[in-house]
């Protein structure tokens, strides 16, 4: 293993929040394409099946053309919902550095609602610093806006 290696670190972002919806509710803005398209951002091929692979485009940075590339990892109705998720380019440092993560929602059923678990996990620091210093924060907001549109329907 190189010095590189030893000295990298691996982080996860974790959001843990309890939201006045039921799980269905919540459910279906996780998995309706075009509910997702507006707390996140609009998927190409997006359908909650195993083995399906779909993207996000985002703002493109130097040799990335900001493409994220997802594929389904597990589908549990109104449980669970995991995608790998990748981005970026081996040219690249700081933003739009290779990305090669997963993101995993879990929704359980609380008295007052359902607690919504978000943990991105795989950023490997210092290369993904930039990603995870950013998406830190804005999952942050996007949790925040799932509740807005879980609330709606």
């Amino acid at each position: 293993m190189s010095a590189a290696a030893l000295k990298a670190d691996t982080r996860d972002i974790v959001i843990d929040e309890v939201f006045p919806h039921p799980p269905q509710t919540i459910w279906k803005a996780l998995t309706s394409a075009q509910l997702i398209g507006r707390w996140l951002m609009q998927p190409t091929g997006f359908e909650a099946v195993e083995g399906k692979e779909f993207t996000f485009q985002t703002k493109p940075g130097g040799n990335w053309d900001g493409v994220i590339h997802c594929r389904v990892l597990e589908v549990v109705a109104h449980r669970r919902l995991v995608y790998a998720w990748k981005g970026g380019d081996e040219r690249n440092t700081g933003y739009g550095a290779p990305l090669d993560t997963v993101v995993t929602w879990s929704l359980t059923p609380v008295e007052a609602g359902t607690r919504i678990r978000l943990v991105h996990a795989g950023f490997v620091l210092p290369r993904n610093e930039s990603a995870y210093t950013v998406m830190s924060g804005g999952w942050k907001k996007v949790v925040r806006k799932l509740d807005e549109i879980s609330g709606e329907g």
